[in-house]
């Protein structure tokens, strides 16, 4: 995948994460794509356990056999959290693309109870296993378009 096909990518993640906000979910997007770079999955975030990278993720493994998965990628507006990183690698998707680093989103959150966000990067998570993940992010020249859906949310 190219990084201008990733950056794209990155923006339809993030249409996800802005319908998911408009519906009073936390804004966070991802999307699933094949390796023809189609995208075959959408999801946002539902709440503060269903995150849109791990039903993305899960979904994707009931619907596709892990080889397949292998070379798909998984496109996510954000860093994706320990969880959801663990759920990726099980499902066996063969890459990670994200917009922002989850400190970014640290900041943002702050001490809110429905986004405790860990200090665990997705590449330490993915370090940790048997398998090789492809990771690519942060992409800052579009990171502020994608936190700007964030801003003000986790005030309220």
């Amino acid at each position: 995948m190219t990084r201008d096909q990733m950056l794209a990518h990155l923006r339809a993640a993030d249409a996800v994460a802005r319908e998911a906000a408009a519906h009073g979910h936390h804004p966070f997007g991802a999307v699933l794509v094949g390796p023809d770079d189609a995208i075959l999955m959408r999801q946002g975030n539902i709440d503060t356990l269903h995150h849109a990278e791990t039903e993305l993720a899960r979904r994707a493994a009931a619907a596709y056999p892990p080889e397949f998965l292998w070379t798909c990628t998984l496109v996510s507006t954000g860093e994706p959290c320990a969880m959801c990183t663990g759920t990726l690698y099980w499902a066996n998707i063969g890459q990670l693309v994200y917009g922002f680093e989850e400190t970014e989103l640290l900041a943002l959150t702050g001490d809110h109870p429905e986004n405790p966000t860990m200090s665990l990067s997705a590449r330490i998570v993915l370090g940790s296993g048997q398998k090789k993940i492809d990771v690519h992010g942060p992409f800052p020249e579009i990171e502020d378009e994608l936190v700007s859906v964030h801003r003000g949310f986790w005030q309220r």
